[in-house]
């Protein structure tokens, strides 16, 4: 038996003295981190917590909320990590839902601080809360089978649910992370991805076991994080695509020595070959690797080591194989297993799987079904048991009886000189029942008449969006980096049946 105490108390008793966390001009060991998490554990349990209760976070990241991920379920309490990016009404939704009764947070008093018993401010609160407390030790009476955390979902598809990951979810990821990254002692992890979101947080547990260094850098902005790759000689890291593309673009305008970086994963959402071809000229000693997976399992699904090496084959649109301790099949709308080739719903099983939606008995049914998760996505797996996703199952466009799907189309749109970013989907349309419409942002000036003609010798005409509004405005993303398609297209369908979607 595993639970989240177990790489940490490895760590301190195997590399003491060994760095564990920079962040900013902080440098904590990990005798240092370790005490810091038993007393925070301290300091919860002086509250009058109980086992099971939850902790809500509400924070950038930082070594403190670093500290709140590995101490919170370690010491038998539950962590609510909440989007930074959520409206007030979001926030106090999930806040409900879950019945959270302490916060840590580095935000400024709100309505929101109402709604908990105890609420502790970050950093100046926290520091005084934890050093009045004496370290107890961590995994105590704490099992595999016990709720480690609820993580909202970015709300996509409507209210967010609460997806409970228990530690034995969040301990297989850690030994998958440890499997498609390879991490050592030596390497040292930048966290780009906001540690609310599980991109943040799939390889914490692992650098900690292996006593690796993670670095988490105080802006996001491209050129500060390939300063924090060079000054600290980082080694591996993890993109959502946006960031991908724009660090790669940032790279070329003004280059860092970034070659100690060996490993550049990505995830979270589809990215377009495009970038992939850049960012390999931009990092031309970091291997690509692509992951796949969502929050419900914990989160990495699929990896596609060497991506790099692939770009001029079939297998470049890949998500690559299974994960270690996961199976992956596609099903059709009966529920049987389709050979390869044939496209139907992803479908995954694992020790890393959900165990559910935090108080949503209807959708965790929906969702887990004989011990399989139904992804909703849509994908493919080839003879050697590589995935491919072709869309989500509700971004499928059915125009004129032609099924479409739109990443293919943003595909097309990607590799175009001057775009930068790119989102397709389905507006009302009284012939075809839907039409494809395409929102661009533009590297450089770009006219939609030229795109559709860069379109139409390279895709049919059927797919072709009949609409493109090409703007310079960013487009609206999650919390994960996720283009959130619905917001696109609600003043569309705001007459007509809604559609929902990412």
């Amino acid at each position: 038996m595993q639970t989240v105490a177990d790489p940490l108390e490895h760590a301190r008793l195997t590399a003491a003295h060994k760095e564990a966390i920079v962040c900013g001009s902080d440098r904590l060991d990990y005798q240092t981190l370790w005490s810091r998490c038993g007393r925070l554990a301290a300091y919860l349990a002086g509250l009058g917590l109980q086992r099971g209760d939850r902790v809500a976070v509400v924070a950038a990241n930082c070594h403190r909320y670093l500290e709140a991920y590995l101490t919170i379920p370690a010491a038998g309490y539950v962590i609510v990590p909440l989007n930074t990016r959520s409206a007030l009404a979001e926030l106090e939704y999930a806040v409900a839902d879950s019945q959270a009764r302490v916060l840590l947070t580095d935000r400024e008093p709100s309505s929101l601080d109402s709604l908990f018993e105890q609420v502790i401010r970050l950093p100046d609160a926290y520091e005084e809360a934890i050093a009045g407390a004496e370290p107890v030790a961590l995994g105590v009476d704490v099992h595999e089978s016990d709720l480690a955390g609820i993580f909202y979902t970015g709300g996509t598809t409507g209210k967010a649910k609460g997806v409970m990951l228990t530690h034995r979810n969040l301990m297989a990821n850690t030994w998958t992370a440890l499997n498609w990254s390879r991490t050592t002692g030596e390497d040292r992890f930048l966290i780009m991805a906001p540690l609310f979101h599980a991109a943040g947080t799939c390889s914490v547990l692992a650098t900690v076991w292996v006593t690796g260094t993670q670095v988490i850098p105080s802006s996001s902005r491209p050129g500060d994080l390939l300063d924090v790759i060079e000054r600290e000689s980082v080694t591996l890291t993890l993109a959502v695509p946006t960031l991908l593309a724009a660090v790669t673009d940032e790279q070329f305008e003004r280059p860092r020595d970034v070659s100690s970086l060996r490993l550049l994963s990505h995830g979270a959402s589809p990215v377009a070959t495009e970038i992939l071809r850049r960012a390999t000229k931009a990092f031309p000693d970091a291997e690509l690797l692509h992951l796949y997976g969502t929050t419900e399992t914990s989160p990495i699904a699929t990896n596609l080591p060497h991506e790099e090496l692939l770009l001029d084959t079939p297998a470049a649109r890949s998500c690559g194989y299974p994960a270690l301790g996961v199976t992956v099949r596609v099903l059709d709308l009966k529920g049987a297993v389709l050979p390869p080739g044939d496209v139907g719903e992803v479908v995954i099983r694992g020790a890393n799987v959900t165990t559910g939606y935090w108080n949503k008995p209807e959708q965790t049914a929906a969702a887990l079904r004989d011990g399989w998760y139904h992804t909703g996505d849509l994908g493919y797996l080839d003879d050697q048991s590589r995935l491919y996703l072709v869309d989500r199952l509700k971004d499928m466009v059915v125009t004129g009886g032609e099924n479409v799907y739109t990443v293919e189309v943003e595909n097309v749109l990607y590799s175009h000189p001057q775009v930068a970013e790119a989102a397709v989907f389905g507006v009302p349309d009284e012939k075809w029942g839907e039409s494809l419409y395409a929102v661009v942002v533009p590297r450089e000036k770009v006219s939609a008449e030229e795109l559709i003609e860069f379109c139409r010798d390279r895709i049919a005409g059927f797919k072709i969006p009949k609409q493109i509004n090409v703007t310079t405005e960013p487009l609206p993303k999650s919390g994960a980096g996720k283009v959130l398609k619905r917001q696109l297209r609600e003043p569309f369908w705001s007459d007509h049946d809604t559609r929902i979607g990412n």
